[in-house]
């Protein structure tokens, strides 16, 4: 009788046959299938039955009291979720759980800017922040009262974030080296009755005083804050005022094992306000809630993130953003996880420092940027193998469009799954993603994912807000209720919550994302760039995504911005302005001229000769704000040969001369 065990593959060579293949792809179809049909079914019913879905959901924190209703949308949009119910935040990320998990590691901190790492457990996480409470209470900080944290990135800060949820106090944390003239914006705006700080940041090994642009920005605000209180690392000389300014390390000491309860918030009081990057003229605060956030959040750890308590999540990003809100500081926490707090860049000392991280300290989920991924495509790709990865399971990226270039480097070179994901800091967490922990879909490179439970996206007409067919298009668009976690309104501006982001879309009442998109068959979706970023060429409308894609493939090309100039004859032509790999390929103008020809010969082949750029001009650096964001509007004044405006949020304000040497050259 013939063998009917199951045949193995360890014998099969490069010429034999797996007679199995066609049965291998019909698993692996079935496969996709059952994830879309989970997914889908998952996200059909938590628009068909919203109170239903988020009642469950909202099981995962802990309620002082009951809410009394799931969903309140009787004054849409301004929608309230868990009616009735008290939480706080602290309460469910540190406190809730010392029974279990006390003496297991909550805050990794390490800068390679000092050389300091410690480790906390939620034990000594939960005393810091007790310690801190009290120090805020003892300078005069109730319930309701506004906090401006300006903190580098160090335990202070997230112990001052958790403080604040504790006592139920509202924070507004600005990134740290802000300039002063946008920071006194944000304390006018704010109205803080107390600011806390340091002497200085550090970044690439070079020391940023904050006091003085601190005390600059509160000289140039209307609102005085009662007290500064300043965490001093010793970076920087500190000249303190009088009667205003105070010592941490002192009230440290002074407050001793203080113990703080926590101040239970009704579900819809604010928890924060976080002003939105890039911001001109009046800052636009966005405004959170306290238990939709909580839930929102503690869902989208296990949907989402797959993240397991006990885990250990890496988020490079920055408390001052909305990622470092919700996944350094608040997230993981909430999942009952360590959560490590990176002080440094991507490429100091080393271009392996993230990787020896994630082996180091036995990361398990990682998130990141493509800008970051970006920077590291210039390093020796050795960096990438040279450390123990087995730990990491999945690497997020999000904040920016992610190019299928650059993803597809850093799959291949850690040999780990990236998943993309779009959101906005109105958000707060993700819209669109491939959902890791529901069934995961196949990914398709270039596109986020599929929108996620409780987003009810489309993708609309701007000129008549029908809903576009697949292929075409449109504005990346939410009909609400939006679900928990998103802004509530922007802080002390209900009016301009409504006309910014509700009106944008004729005949749909409906939030904008200023973002176009396009949908395709199985209902992937593909972001093509702002709604500003459209590049109208002879009538012809370009998304300078499509164009940057395309500039990217090339192998020569590490990064590329490309913005609409004007044009005589045909309105807008797009320019080019793009980081090589090897500054060695562009050692001479003939260089420059023959690899110009060949990106705009890709960009011909690609998308055909109406894209093509007019120029491409290749830079060593990009005007960008702090948390990674392309000054477009910037490079397109520099281009035309107009006033930049103001460049307070820019990271390196030579990045835009050497645009214009570029184009002069």
């Amino acid at each position: 009788m013939a063998d009917s065990s199951p045949r193995t593959t360890a014998g099969i060579g490069r010429n034999d046959t797996d007679h199995r293949q066609p049965d291998r792809k019909l698993a692996a179809s079935k496969r996709r299938r059952h994830a879309m049909t989970a997914t889908r079914a998952l996200h059909a019913r938590s628009l068909s039955d919203p109170e239903g879905f988020w009642a469950e959901q909202a099981r995962r924190i802990d309620w002082e009291t009951p809410f009394e209703t799931v969903l309140d949308d009787s004054r849409a949009p301004f929608t309230r979720w868990f009616v009735g119910g008290r939480t706080n935040l602290c309460h469910n990320a540190v406190d809730r759980h010392l029974a279990a998990r006390a003496d297991q590691p909550a805050l990794i901190y390490v800068s390679t800017e000092t050389g300091q790492h410690r480790t906390y457990s939620y034990a000594e996480l939960h005393d810091e922040v007790n310690r801190m409470a009290a120090i805020l209470q003892q300078l005069g900080v109730v319930k309701g009262d506004r906090v401006l944290i300006y903190m580098p990135m160090i335990p202070e800060a997230a112990f001052a974030m958790l403080a604040c949820a504790r006592i139920g106090a509202i924070h507004s944390v600005v990134f740290g080296g802000f300039a002063s003239v946008s920071l006194a914006a944000r304390i006018d705006d704010a109205q803080p009755r107390v600011i806390v700080s340091a002497d200085a940041g550090s970044r690439g090994g070079k020391v940023v005083p904050y006091k003085p642009l601190l005390d600059e920005a509160v000289n140039l605000a209307a609102h005085k804050p009662e007290r500064v209180l300043l965490v001093d690392r010793q970076l920087a000389p500190m000249a303190l005022t009088a009667g205003r300014d105070q010592d941490y390390a002192a009230w440290r000491e002074r407050v001793g094992a203080a113990r703080v309860p926590c101040v239970w918030l009704e579900s819809s009081e604010p928890s924060y306000v976080l002003y939105t990057s890039g911001t001109t003229g009046k800052p636009k605060g966005v405004q959170r809630d306290t238990g939709g956030y909580a839930v929102a959040l503690a869902a989208s750890m296990d949907y989402i993130f797959c993240g397991k308590a006990g885990d250990t999540m890496f988020s490079s990003s920055d408390i001052g953003w909305v990622v470092g809100h919700s996944y350094i500081v608040y997230g993981p926490l909430l999942a009952g996880m360590a959560t490590l707090m990176y002080e440094g860049t991507p490429v100091r000392p080393d271009g392996g420092i993230l990787w020896q991280l994630v082996e180091q300290y036995r990361v398990n989920i990682m998130f990141s940027a493509p800008t970051a991924i970006r920077v590291l495509k210039k390093q020796d790709p050795a960096w990438l193998t040279r450390y123990d990865l087995s730990s990491l399971r999945l690497l997020f990226l999000a904040g920016e469009p992610l190019d299928e270039p650059t993803a597809d480097w850093i799959q291949q070179g850690i040999g780990k799954p990236v998943v993309d994901n779009y959101w906005q800091t109105e958000t707060g967490w993700p819209i669109i993603a491939i959902q890791r922990g529901i069934d995961p879909l196949p990914a398709k490179l270039g596109s986020p994912g599929v929108p996620v439970y409780g987003y009810d996206l489309k993708i609309v007409d701007e000129a008549t807000g029908a809903e576009c067919p697949p292929g075409q298009k449109g504005v990346v668009a939410i009909d609400g209720p939006l679900p928990p976690g998103c802004m509530s309104t922007v802080w002390g501006d209900d009016d301009r919550f409504v006309k910014t982001y509700w009106t944008g879309v004729p005949g749909r009442r409906c939030y904008s994302t200023f973002d176009w998109g396009v949908q395709d068959e199985d209902g992937y979706i593909f972001i093509l760039g702002r709604t500003d970023d459209v590049i109208n060429v002879a009538g012809h409308r370009l998304g300078t995504r499509e164009i940057e894609e395309s500039i990217s493939s090339h192998a020569a090309v590490a990064e590329v911005a490309v913005v609409g100039v004007h044009d005589a004859l045909k309105g807008q032509v797009a320019m080019a302005f793009a980081i090589v790999r090897d500054a060695g390929r562009i050692a001479t103008q003939a260089d420059r001229i023959a690899l110009e020809g060949e990106v705009l010969k890709t960009v011909d082949r690609q998308l055909g000769a109406v894209a093509r750029p007019a120029r491409v001009f290749f830079v060593n650096a990009l005007p960008k704000t702090r948390s990674g964001k392309l000054l477009r509007r910037a490079m397109q004044a520099v281009a035309e040969g107009r006033d930049p405006g103001d460049l307070t949020t820019i990271e390196d304000p030579t990045a835009l001369a050497q645009l214009q040497e570029a184009m002069q050259g």
